[in-house]
């Protein structure tokens, strides 16, 4: 594990270029393949866990409105759905564009057509909003990420030096409405690293 997220050496698995390939492929599969839904990050233990929080923590009959950061294939805010949370509040965003193709292909697939996935890079551009917010910034009671900072934590430094998982954070914290919660699950920081990283004066984040 590491101290700081600069220890690690950059990889192409921080790189849009890898993750487009990998979804541009996936896709390819599904389109062949139905049953074909591409890899699910960490697997769908951690789909079961984080679910299984979330349904204790902020559960759906609060009709939250949840961002599934980095979302991939789809699959954890499909598992949201199929535990009852409305479909009209979850909003899935990836930097991948055949990502979001994808995650669309297997919503429809899975009968879930209204569930929404927009391509949007979480750490530059604000996630589109959802009928009824009042706003993007400060609207959402439930963020996710399932191994979308790790990914982060492997991309090249910025022109100024700066490591790009550095604002990451501080997108958190202005996204996340006041009393809501950030899940994260991570398989390259322990849990005393992330509470480093993110329960900071700055961000106004408590762990519980």
């Amino acid at each position: 594990m590491a101290d700081d997220p600069e220890t690690f050496e950059p990889s192409k698995l921080g790189t849009k270029q890898h993750w487009d390939d990998v979804y541009k492929r996936e896709l390819a599969n599904f389109e062949d393949d139905s049953e074909d839904e591409g890899e699910v990050w960490f697997g769908l233990d951690s789909v079961e866990k984080m679910v299984d929080w979330a349904t204790e923590n902020v559960p759906s009959s609060s009709n939250p409105y949840t961002l599934d950061i980095g979302s991939g294939n789809g699959t954890l805010s499909l598992a949201l759905v199929e535990a009852g949370y409305p479909v009209e509040r979850i909003l899935g965003v990836d930097y991948s564009e055949d990502s979001v193709r994808l995650a669309r292909s297997v919503a429809r697939h899975r009968s879930a057509p209204a569930l929404r996935f927009e391509a949007s890079d979480f750490l530059t551009e604000d996630p589109p909003q959802l009928e009824g917010m009042g706003g993007s910034e400060g609207s959402w009671d439930l963020l996710l990420d399932k191994g979308t900072y790790d990914a982060i934590a492997l991309a090249d430094k910025n022109k100024d030096g700066s490591a790009p998982i550095d604002g990451y954070p501080a997108r958190v914290s202005r996204l996340l409405k006041s009393g809501g919660c950030f899940l994260i699950t991570s398989c390259n920081f322990t849990e005393e690293e992330l509470k480093h990283k993110f329960i900071a004066p700055q961000t106004g984040l408590v762990y519980q």
